[in-house]
C-alpha cells in the first residue's frame, strides 16, 4: 500500500475541524486582507474627512458621532486583534494554547448595536459601521466553530440515504 493509502487509513474516522482548515485557506487570506483594510479605512476617515464631517454636525449628531465612532474603533481593534492571533497560529508563530489564552482578551461580542444613533451619522461612518458588523458577524461565526465543543465535520459522514441505496443494489444483484 502505498504512503496515500496509509495517509487516508491513518485519518479514517478522525475528525476534521473544517475551521480550523479555513483559517489555513486562501478564504482566510482574504477575510484577513478585508479586515485590515477596513481597519485602515476607518483610521483614514475618522482622522480625515470624519473630523471634518463632525465639525458641522448638530449637538444630538456629534454626540452620536463621538459614540459611535470610538465603538466602531474598538470593534476594528478586537476584529483586528482576533485575526492576528489566528494568522500567528496558522503560521506557526504561536501555540493554539496560547493563542486561546490571548482570546479570552478579546470582545467578539461587543455591545449591542444601536441604529437610532447611527441614523444621525454622516453616510461614510455608516458604512464603515455596517461593514464592520458585517465583519464581526463573519469572524464570530468562525471563532464559534473554532472553539472547543464547535461541531466538527467528518472526512467522510456517514449518508443515510446512500446506505439504504447501497442495500437495495446489493438485493437487486442477487436476483
Amino acid at each position: 500500500m502505498g504512503s496515500a493509502g496509509k495517509k487516508d487509513e491513518h485519518r479514517h474516522g478522525v475528525p476534521i475541524n473544517l475551521a480550523e482548515r479555513r483559517i489555513a485557506s486562501q478564504a482566510f487570506g482574504e477575510l484577513f486582507r478585508q479586515g485590515m483594510e477596513l481597519v485602515d479605512e476607518a483610521a483614514a476617515y475618522l482622522d480625515g474627512d470624519g473630523r471634518r464631517e463632525s465639525r458641522t454636525l448638530a449637538r444630538a449628531a456629534l454626540t452620536a458621532y463621538a459614540q459611535q465612532s470610538m465603538r466602531l474603533s474598538t470593534r476594528l481593534m478586537h476584529l483586528a486583534s482576533w485575526l492576528l492571533l489566528q494568522r500567528a497560529v496558522a503560521e506557526g508563530d504561536m501555540s493554539a494554547q496560547t493563542a486561546e489564552r490571548e482570546r479570552g482578551r478579546i470582545d467578539l461580542k461587543g455591545p449591542a448595536r444601536e441604529t437610532e444613533p447611527e441614523a444621525l451619522l454622516p453616510e461614510p461612518l455608516r458604512d464603515l459601521i455596517a461593514r464592520s458588523y458585517d465583519l464581526q458577524r463573519q469572524i464570530d461565526q468562525l471563532d464559534a466553530a473554532l472553539r472547543p465543543g464547535a461541531d466538527i465535520a467528518t472526512e467522510s459522514p456517514p449518508n443515510a440515504v446512500a446506505g439504504q441505496i447501497g442495500r437495495l443494489r446489493t438485493a437487486f444483484e442477487r436476483h
